[in-house]
Formats: C-alpha cells, structure tokens, sequence
C-alpha cells in the first residue's frame, strides 16, 4: 500500500462554495416527474400533498439547495399555461422529445413551486424560448412574482395562491444550439436579450438570470454570447457536458456491464470536465474579468444505453460505483472552480440518467450517487482553501486520485477524496500547515465497480464510517480501490 501526502492551508480560502453547486435537475421525461417525484394525493404510494414522502425524505437528508424545472428539451415545447387550474381541465399534449407520450399537465407551476417549498431548496425555471414567446414567458414571470394588481397576479389567486413565489433561478432557454431551436449564437444573443428583457424583477424580487451556453468544447458559442450578451443583461451562462463511456451516441454502453478498459475511459471522459471548464473560464475572463457572470454546469453527469426492456425515450439506466467516482471527480472539480461556478445541476433527481434515486412502486432506491451527494454535502456554504494531493497514475493515463477542502464557519475542514484506481490502496497522510489536527472523524463509499442497490436490496452500497488516526498533529486514512471518501478535521 502507498502513502500520498495530503498537504491543507485553512488560512488560504480560494472561493466560495455555494450550496447550489450540489443542484438536481427533474425534466419531464420518462419517470422522474410522474411516479419519481409525484404521484398525486390519491394514491396508496405514501405522500405528502401527492409527493412521494421518501422522495422528500431523501432530498432533505441531502440539503439539496436548488431543483430545474421543467427542462431539457421539455422546456422549449412547455406552455405554463397549460400547467395551471383544475388538474382534470387542464390541457393535454405528446411529449415530442421524450417517448411520445401523452403529458396530462397534472404537474405544473403550482406543483414544482409547492415541491420546492416542502424540500427547502430553490426553483429554477427553465423558460420556453424555442416555441414560446416573449409574452408568454413574461407572463410567467408575472404570475410567479408579482404580489400587486395585474391579471397574471389575479390569475394566480383564482388559482389558490394568494401570495407570489420567490423565483431566483430563471434559464432563458434551453440548449438553444440544439434541441431548444437550433440557433446560431448570434442569433441566440439578441433573442436572449429581447426575452430577458421583459422578465422583469417584480415585487422585490430578482431574477438571475441565465442565458443557453455551450453544448461541450464549443468555445465560440461563448465567446458570441460574452461578445454580444452583456454581463448586467445576464448573470450566469450554461455548460453541458456528458460522460460517455464509448464516445458514441449511437452506442453508449451498457451502466452495469463493462470492462476494465471501458472504466477507465469512462473515468477519462468525465475527467475532460476539468479541460472544458478552464477553457470556457478563459474566455469568459476575457470579457468578465471580475467574474459577474456565472458559469452553470446545469447538466452533466453520465449516459449509458437504457436499461433493457425499458423504453429508450425514458432514459431509464443503472447506477453502480463507477457512477459514484464520476459524481465524487465532478464535484472536486465544481468546488475547484467554485470562484467561476455558482452552480452545478446533475441530470437527473430521480430515474433519468445518473439519478440519485430510483424508484419502483412504493420503493425508493438511493443510488451509490445519491451517497456521494451525501458524503459531500458539508461543502455547501463553505470557502475552498488550499489543497493539493500527491497523485499518480492508474491505467489508461487516469490520475488516480481527486480531492477538494474546504473550510466552515467554525473553522472545520471538510476534505472529500476520490480514489479512480481498481487495484491500488493508499493511506493518505492529512497535515495542515500553521496547525495540528486535533481530532478527525471520516466516512467511506466503497465496493466492486459494478456493485450497485437494488430494489431487493437496497443497501448493498452504502455509507460506512472511515477509521481516522490521528498523532502527531496529522490525520491518516486509507482509501481503498473504486472508492469516494470524505473526512472532517478539527484544528
């Protein structure tokens, strides 16, 4: 077993982590808004309001800061209006993008905002530029904000809510390159201006405001938008990026079965996060050198084939502890460049893509990426200081290890460890300069790489506490192989 060196300066705060970088994501798509998160009030699924009580449950535990909705792709099809009303009036409509089916609307504006509400973390509101218009999303914003004398605010009231909604997060758009109406980021530029400008801050309300950034490494879609789109027009700018294992969206890969090799690329493809980050960050600080305008990481995570006997338009795959490195080695990096990124959204909240959850029936699964989430949500609210890792390679060129530290208002460090490597241990020696390390408490997620919970067993991969020795004014650990740790060190 190898010792690393894992060298702190608590006096040395980089950034500030906020809580939203550890954001979900619910589109509606297959089973994650209908049966994932909401099931109605008549049903014998236990709920609070029509909303799965596990779910709430699982989403607390986590302090999950903030939730996007209700796109994806969705949200340049979905008219808000007819979310609103007499659920048995409301309209009805096929859901182009994912499976064809029908969207009874059953859960509209009402329904996320109240979610949030019972969860504690923010809505953000992805607004329909791709066939919607400026009008419409105005309205919206009018109806969700305003608490003065207007018909937007009137109609809300008709509708059960007396008082307006906080609204903080407001997406203009969606992949608007793509999906969201295959622009041009010229052209994307001046839409985006014209519709934000008619979103307007009502009743001490204000809106932040995000405009459609690049899909992956395309780097003049940026640059246009910081060109043309000024920062007080916007305050944050979107990224997506997904990890495929096999780089080919005609074939992804199976999320249970791969080999070695496949691991390693996978791990090596989420890695490039890093590279897409720093690139999109430099062109940004070209234009915004003080940092005003936030880039938004609202969707990342990873996508396999779906799970077989399932509908291909729903998404639907396994999460294993190869997932649970990809979340571990993404979130270092959001809190890495915490300074740039205010927030991260993980696709998605419950059975799409990388869920946390899984559900089935009655059941609920947390996936070994919910644990994850768990294991680093002490960051939230925190400042990043100083860190650095002594690190080698595992195969296929993949640093083995990824860390990050951060440090609370009491003067806690709160340090999170990756370990990509499926053969090598290490103990890692935790020393901080200008003090010695007084106590340290750790907890570990670990297991074979394909291991993952199931609906018959549930808890197969789990959290379990991290033995820490302490002498001599350090902290030591050891990180088994495939595994995510997280220590807190009192100084």
């Amino acid at each position: 077993m190898k010792t690393v060196h894992l060298t702190l300066n608590p006096l040395e705060k980089l950034s500030h982590i906020n809580p939203e970088i550890y954001g979900n994501f619910s589109e509606h798509l297959g089973r994650c808004v209908y049966d994932g998160i909401f099931v109605g009030e008549d049903s014998d699924i236990p709920n609070i309001e029509g909303y799965r009580s596990d779910v709430i449950d699982a989403f607390r535990q986590i302090k999950l800061p903030v939730l996007r909705w209700p796109g994806g792709c969705f949200a340049d099809e979905y008219h808000w209006r007819d979310g609103i009303g007499e659920r048995s009036s409301r309209k009805k409509m096929i859901n182009t993008h994912w499976g064809g089916l029908v969207e009874d609307n059953s859960f509209g504006t009402h329904e996320f905002m109240r979610l949030c509400e019972l969860v504690g973390c923010e809505p953000y509101i992805s607004g329909n530029i791709g066939s919607g218009t400026v009008e419409e999303l105005s309205n919206w914003i009018e109806y969700m904000t305003f608490d003065g004398v207007s018909p937007m605010a009137e109609l809300r009231r008709k509708n059960g809510r007396e008082q307006p909604w906080k609204l903080k997060y407001l997406g203009v758009g969606n992949e608007s390159w793509g999906c969201g109406g295959n622009m041009r980021p010229e052209y994307y530029s001046d839409l985006y201006r014209r519709y934000a400008t008619y979103c307007r801050n009502y009743s001490g309300n204000e809106l932040f405001k995000i405009a459609s950034g690049a899909n992956a490494d395309d780097c003049n879609w940026t640059e246009v938008l910081m060109k043309q789109v000024t920062p007080w027009h916007m305050k944050g700018m979107s990224l997506h990026y997904y990890t495929l294992p096999t780089g080919d969206w005609s074939h992804k890969g199976s999320a249970t079965e791969f080999d070695e090799q496949e691991y390693y690329k996978t791990i090596s493809s989420t890695l490039k996060m890093e590279e897409l980050v720093t690139r999109h960050s430099a062109v940004m600080d070209r234009y915004d050198p003080e940092r005003k305008v936030g880039l938004i990481v609202d969707e990342w995570g990873t996508w396999y084939d779906v799970e077989p006997g399932t509908n291909p338009g729903f998404l639907y795959q396994q999460n294993t502890m190869r997932d649970a490195i990809v979340a571990g080695i993404n979130l270092n990096i959001f809190n890495a460049h915490s300074a740039r990124i205010p927030m991260a959204n993980i696709a998605q909240a419950v059975n799409v893509l990388q869920a946390i959850l899984l559900t089935e029936g009655a059941k609920t699964v947390k996936t070994p990426t919910y644990h994850v989430f768990d294991l680093y949500k002490q960051h939230q609210d925190a400042d990043l200081i100083y860190s650095h890792i002594e690190n080698e390679l595992a195969a296929e060129g993949v640093p083995s290890l990824s860390q990050s530290a951060s440090v609370n208002a009491e003067g806690d460090v709160f340090v999170t460890i990756s370990n990509a490597s499926l053969t090598e241990s290490y103990t890692v020696d935790i020393a901080a300069a200008f003090a010695g390390v007084k106590s340290a408490e750790g907890r570990l997620l670990t297991g074979e790489v394909h291991e993952h919970n199931t609906f018959d067993e549930p808890d197969r991969v789990t959290i379990k506490p991290l033995t820490v020795n302490t002498a001599d004014g350090k902290a030591a650990v050891i990180i088994p192989p495939c595994s995510v740790a997280a220590v807190t060190v009192k100084l």
